[in-house]
C-alpha cells in the first residue's frame, strides 16, 4: 500500500471515529433532556409558563390582532416585502411565529405576539432557533 492510500485510509477511519464520536454524544444529550424535560417539576413549571404565555397573547389580542392579520394577508399574497419586515423572534418547533414589526421588543416594549399551533393568540419572551 503507497503512502498516499494508507493516509487516505487513517483519513477515513479518524473521520468515522469523529462522526460516531458526535453522534453519540448528541443521543446522550438528547437522553439527559429528555430526562429533565419528563421531571414532574419542569413539567409543572412549564405548565405555568404556558398558561401565562396563553393568558397574555389573550389580553393583547384585540390590541395587536392587526399584526397578526396583516401577516395572514402577506402570507396569502407571498408578500416576501411585508414579510421581511416581521420580527426575527419565532418558535418554531412549537408553531409560533412573532407577527409584530422587526425591532418591537425594544420601540414598542412588547413580548412576541402571534398565534400557537391551535390558532390560540399566545405571546411569548425570548426567541429559540426553529430546530431547537
Amino acid at each position: 500500500m503507497s503512502a498516499s492510500d494508507q493516509e487516505a485510509v487513517e483519513r477515513r477511519v479518524r473521520d468515522a471515529v469523529r462522526r460516531d464520536g458526535r453522534t453519540r454524544a448528541f443521543a446522550e444529550a438528547e437522553d439527559v433532556i429528555s430526562a429533565v424535560l419528563s421531571d414532574p417539576e419542569v413539567r409543572e413549571a412549564r405548565e405555568r409558563v404556558e398558561a401565562a404565555e396563553t393568558e397574555l397573547g389573550i389580553e393583547l389580542c384585540a390590541r395587536l390582532q392587526p399584526f397578526q392579520d396583516r401577516y395572514d394577508q402577506a402570507v396569502a399574497e407571498g408578500d416576501a416585502d411585508g414579510l421581511a419586515g416581521l420580527c426575527a423572534g419565532k418558535h418554531g418547533r412549537w408553531g409560533r411565529i412573532c407577527v409584530l414589526p422587526d425591532g418591537h421588543e425594544t420601540s414598542m416594549e412588547e413580548p412576541h405576539w402571534g398565534r400557537n399551533s391551535e390558532a390560540r393568540p399566545i405571546a411569548w419572551v425570548g426567541s429559540a432557533p426553529d430546530d431547537w
